[in-house]
């Protein structure tokens, strides 16, 4: 009885042990690998956790099960004596060691104690059951194969099946303690960044750390193509169809790209991981360490900071009660498209706070949902038109016009003075004195950018465009870089300038990759962005567009090429900060090559043009500029609606300080300033003088644009500044932005803009 419960309690014992034991190994291929310790983990944070591999003698003699069950039985032995089982389990572990051994007979009959002998020889008499019994172990290897000997086929194949490291992922932290390339934000600089990188660096091991709970992502989408989806199972998975139908996803690359967190260090040819839902918090410059949020602290060689920015909001909601707040969305993000999504097919009216950009495509994308539901959109904000801090204000009226086309309501010079919850809607008390009732409010009103890390990581703010202020190589401090929205970068054409559009984030996040693989590059490229009012009406724009400037514009009649439909359908390309590649091939090496007949040089077109009666008429019907004001050097959306203590202008005010408007509309004017060169010699020239006093005539009576039509089909808008071109706007005009980037890197002051404007086609597609 005694020995049968000792042997029950150490078995119980034993087997305890091995569970516990068994629970924190990771096999691999038959070999067991124990956890490692804590203090282990630590000192292993910088490099991979492994275990030496085995020669492929010991791989051969592991796979012996004589051997196998050898070691089985020096563990128990082990654990017993660990634990300290005292006589019972000292006595059952050696009792079970020597019926192992080849001797066994001997070795049992010598070990019992004489005190026992007559229950010792009753036990070997008595017949043991087979279920009780253990199978002797086999042997272990008679001849150690020497070191120099070669395997054989057999001891090969073992070899083979084992791994050369054995990573214990089970125990391994989520997040790696180490980064060679650590990138803050999983936007579209950092996704431009790790292309660049492992471009240079093919087997570089790039950490990514997001706050989102999404894979890097393109955001122009969200305001545009998804809004016109007539799938709703395509929504869901974030995918959209382009202009040309073409079906693409929001995502930059799918999940099988990345690799996990805690693998990445063992990826032998490099790789990209993504840490979802994590802020880091701060940087030591001195240690390059990152600490997250949760106080992991990441080591890194170099870091590149792309935090981007975060939705503004007016005082007015940041004032109101939670009721208010739980109906407000600040639109930025995937998550915030779905929030949108959900609530447009469920509410009675939307009011969109915001005529810039965002706001406009947002308005016009609701308005085009509330044709086939009872939707009611309504857009407000404090400029006279959509985008008036971008557009001349003829453009801008006439882009306000067309949104109201698309089932919006627009309200220009209109903010909320107050907002209050009754009755299960937002009651908005507007500065016209009008009171709106609504489900819900979005706000599109521009960004902060996101430089929180800027006060714990000692790095400088520009005080006055805002962002992380970096030098011409886009580096904030050593092995310290930033790119996309949150960087204030010096242009060497146009000064100091935080540009917050797609293009920018994709220019700044590559050069920034290639810098922190040593490339040493200057930012000089001109970004470019643009924005699609449906897939009907479109610009792109390049260089500083305020419409505080003094503009000049030159328009021609639009065919069906000139959408952006069109140019999706011939591009093939969504992004058409993408489709400038593509511009590239179709005006070709001429632009490369800089062909005369593509692409003049300005200097030799100027030193020709124009003649002495273009001059004269070009002088005589120039009007006084009005004095310029100063640029805010981003084009950028609008920086704030008005609180509630603001107050409605003046009519004096409204007019004081009116920008120096000059359009040329080809097809309203009774003369063409640039014929085609087939009609050219069929008509008999036109009279420059009497076509250059109506011009001043109409431009006397009305000091912003003629508008005949009211129907600008396409044209270019050159914005001065000094006399200098800072910037370009192509109305319904695609594929030229080469030209553009070209007119305002050079920064020159030309004589006569229409003949600039010659650069850019107008009539390409005319019949």
């Amino acid at each position: 009885m005694f020995r049968i419960a000792g042997s029950v309690t150490a078995a119980r014992l034993t087997a305890a042990c091995c569970r516990t034991v068994t629970t924190k190994q990771f096999q691999v291929h038959g070999a067991s690998l124990h956890v490692l310790s804590s203090d282990t983990s630590r000192k292993t944070r910088h490099g991979p956790a492994h275990r030496t591999p085995p020669s492929w003698q010991s791989v051969r003699s592991m796979a012996s099960a004589g051997e196998s069950q050898s070691k089985i039985n020096y563990i128990f032995f082990g654990l017993a004596a660990l634990f300290g089982g005292g006589g019972i389990v000292y006595w059952w572990s050696r009792k079970y060691m020597r019926e192992t051994s080849k001797d066994t007979p001997k070795k049992a009959a010598a070990a019992v104690s004489s005190a026992s002998k007559e229950a010792a020889e009753t036990v070997a008499e008595k017949p043991v059951p087979e279920t009780t019994k253990s199978a002797p172990a086999a042997p272990p290897p008679a001849v150690e194969t020497p070191a120099e000997a070669a395997p054989d086929a057999e001891s090969k194949k073992l070899l083979d099946a084992v791994p050369q490291s054995y990573p214990d992922f089970e125990v391994m932290p989520e997040i790696p303690g180490h980064a060679k390339y650590l990138l803050i934000g999983g936007g579209t600089a950092s996704f431009a960044a790790f292309r660049a990188i492992r471009a240079s660096d093919a087997k570089a091991q790039v950490l990514v750390v997001t706050e989102e709970e999404e894979l890097p992502y393109m955001r122009p989408p969200l305001s545009k193509e998804l809004w016109y989806s007539d799938e709703p199972k395509l929504v869901e998975k974030m995918k959209f169809k382009q202009w040309n139908g073409k079906e693409r996803s929001v995502y930059y690359n799918p999940p099988s790209f990345y690799v996990e967190p805690k693998e990445l260090a063992y990826q032998e040819n490099g790789g990209v991981a993504v840490v979802k839902g994590r802020k880091v918090m701060k940087l030591n410059p001195q240690k390059q360490v990152a600490v997250l949020d949760n106080g992991w602290e990441i080591f890194y060689d170099k870091v590149l900071i792309a935090t981007g920015g975060r939705p503004r909001n007016i005082p007015v909601f940041e004032r109101a009660s939670q009721e208010v707040k739980d109906r407000v969305t600040l639109f930025r993000g995937i998550k915030d498209f779905k929030r949108l999504d959900e609530v447009s097919k469920n509410a009675s009216s939307i009011v969109v706070v915001g005529g810039g950009f965002l706001g406009s495509e947002l308005t016009c994308a609701l308005g085009k949902r509330s044709r086939d539901s009872s939707l009611k959109v309504i857009q407000m904000f404090p400029e006279q038109g959509n985008m008036g801090k971008v557009l001349p204000e003829y453009l801008s009226q006439w882009t306000t016009a067309k949104v109201r086309e698309e089932g919006a309501t627009v309200k220009p010079e209109t903010f909320v003075k107050r907002a209050r919850f009754s009755d299960g809607k937002v009651i908005l008390k507007l500065n016209t004195g009008e009171e709106i009732s609504t489900d819900h409010v979005v706000v599109a009103v521009g960004l902060e950018p996101n430089t929180e890390l800027a006060k714990e990581s000692g790095l400088e703010v520009d005080d006055m465009h805002g962002g992380f202020r970096v030098n011409a190589e886009l580096e904030a401090r050593s092995d310290i870089w930033v790119a996309g929205d949150a960087s204030s970068f010096y242009d060497i054409k146009l000064g100091r300038r935080r540009v917050e559009h797609h293009d920018h984030a994709v220019v700044s996040g590559r050069l920034a990759g290639e810098n922190m693989t040593g490339a040493k590059k200057p930012y000089w490229h001109q970004s470019m962005f643009w924005s699609d009012l449906g897939p009907d009406v479109g610009y792109e724009a390049i260089g500083i567009v305020d419409s505080s400037l003094p503009t000049v514009a030159v328009f021609a009649k639009a065919t069906e090429k000139d959408t952006p439909r069109a140019v999706v359908e011939e591009t093939g390309e969504s992004l058409r900060s993408v489709t400038e590649t593509e511009a590239l091939s179709i005006f070709g090496s001429a632009m490369q090559q800089a062909a005369p007949a593509t692409v003049p040089d300005l200097e030799v077109m100027e030193a020709t043009l124009p003649t002495k009666e273009e001059a004269v008429a070009a002088e005589s019907s120039e009007t006084t500029a009005a004095p310029e004001v100063e640029s805010s050097a981003q084009p950028t959306e609008p920086s704030e609606v008005p609180s509630a203590t603001d107050t409605e202008p003046s009519a004096s005010e409204k007019t004081e300080g009116v920008r120096d408007t000059k359009v040329f509309d080809l097809a309203n004017y009774p003369f063409a300033l640039f014929p085609h060169p087939e009609s050219a010699t069929d008509e008999p020239a036109p009279d420059v003088e009497a076509a250059a006093k109506l011009v001043a005539e109409v431009e006397a009576e009305n000091r912003v644009a003629p508008t005949p039509k009211e129907d600008y089909g396409k044209g270019v808008i050159f914005y001065l500044r000094d006399d200098i071109i800072v910037g370009v706007v192509l109305w319904n005009l695609f594929n030229r932005m080469p030209i553009a980037r070209k007119i305002v890197k050079e920064g020159k002051q030309h004589q006569d803009l229409a003949e600039v404007a010659k650069l850019f086609d107008l009539h390409a597609d005319e019949d």
